[in-house]
């Protein structure tokens, strides 16, 4: 019974938010969470790890080259085996997860050059209309829904360094390509997307340099409530091999998290109430292991990206957690948007763009199914 409750509100989620060409690029929460979400089984601590550019069958088919993800950590979670990324190529996958907004054409290029983004308006669910990188101060996102409810986030970029590091606005991307000795992607950092955040004394003090993470997991309380995580080039799978010659791949991104992984998992936080979520941002593999791959269209896009139609490609997503049995499935379709639905639930905020589309599948009993 309680599945079906959780079926009828997945389809009645939210109401889309419609405003014309003369509104500001600001796009608001379209709806609070849905009321009676009761299967929620109490998380307080959600740590996100984005890898790069596998498809579903590279990663969990059996001739996998990352063993400690296909089966180890496999055999901790639950795999979500329909679960897609939301673009091409990665840095609007980054930027759904934390936002909920689709891509427009300098995104989908990767967003060569750190442009301001220009709009014209809102359109329904609260996608700005228009073109650029880096979103105004209105347009919101996770990390400044969770300060206003006087919660904490943080994202660990390996090999950024200096906290909030990114191009100078209209400046040519350098980060592009990894250097010896430096191999941090601003395009894999959503955070420094959003002139709220970038803007803000809050960049330099929770968008830091991957090192602080062990420091943070000694206690529950300095482990933030939101913990994203990006490994550099070399270590999420990007580049094979790597500018330090370092093999990469799917390889090299197994071999970081044979380091990383435990040490959130033996932490106080994760022991006591915590989420790992462990995904790619899209597909690069062939067609048949890409499913729905590429030629998805600029924002603002389908809220189902890969679900429905085109959009970033089969990935797949492990979640390991104490409020979950290991080595199960679930084949409900997933893509970032519900990502971040989903660590709205999890935290009781509004949803933000396309995380608030009716219909969209966020967490439930086929993932936080250890009472089930």
């Amino acid at each position: 019974m309680r599945r079906l409750a959780y079926a009828a509100l997945v389809v009645l989620a939210a109401a889309t938010l419609v405003s014309g060409p003369e509104s500001a690029t600001a796009a608001t929460p379209v709806s609070a969470p849905a009321a009676g979400l009761d299967y929620l089984p109490g998380a307080q601590h959600v740590f996100v790890i984005n890898l790069e550019n596998k498809g579903y069958d590279s990663t969990w088919g059996p001739q996998s080259a990352a063993p400690y993800l296909s089966t180890t950590l496999r055999s901790q979670g639950v795999l979500l085996n329909q679960y897609y990324g939301t673009a091409h190529n990665s840095q609007p996958n980054y930027v759904a997860q934390i936002s909920g907004q689709g891509p427009n054409p300098q995104m989908q290029a990767d967003c060569q050059t750190y442009s301001p983004f220009t709009g014209a308006g809102t359109a329904a669910q609260g996608q700005a209309v228009g073109d650029g990188c880096v979103f105004p101060a209105n347009v919101p996102t996770v990390a400044g829904q969770l300060t206003a409810a006087g919660k904490t986030w943080k994202g660990y970029m390996e090999d950024m360094g200096t906290p909030c590091r990114h191009p100078a606005l209209g400046a040519v991307d350098d980060t592009q390509k990894a250097k010896a000795g430096d191999q941090y992607a601003a395009r894999h950092n959503p955070f420094v997307y959003f002139a709220g955040i970038s803007g803000s004394p809050d960049c330099a003090q929770n968008d830091v340099d991957l090192a602080s993470l062990k420091t943070d997991l000694a206690s529950a309380a300095s482990t933030p409530n939101l913990s994203m995580i990006t490994p550099n080039l070399c270590h999420d799978g990007h580049d094979a091999p790597c500018v330090d010659g370092q093999p990469g791949g799917l390889a090299g991104a197994d071999e970081w998290l044979k380091q990383w992984v435990p040490a959130i998992t033996s932490s106080p936080a994760f022991r006591q109430d915590g989420v790992l979520v462990i995904t790619f941002d899209e597909s690069d593999g062939p067609q048949s292991d890409a499913t729905a791959c590429c030629g998805e269209t600029a924002g603002p896009n389908t809220p189902e990206p890969g679900i429905t139609g085109p959009g970033g490609g089969r990935v797949g997503a492990l979640v390991i957690s104490p409020f979950i049995k290991g080595g199960t499935w679930s084949t409900t379709p997933y893509n970032h948007y519900s990502l971040l639905g989903s660590i709205e639930d999890t935290f009781g905020l509004p949803y933000l763009g396309y995380a608030g589309a009716p219909g969209l599948n966020r967490f439930g009993l086929d993932v936080y199914n250890a009472g089930v």
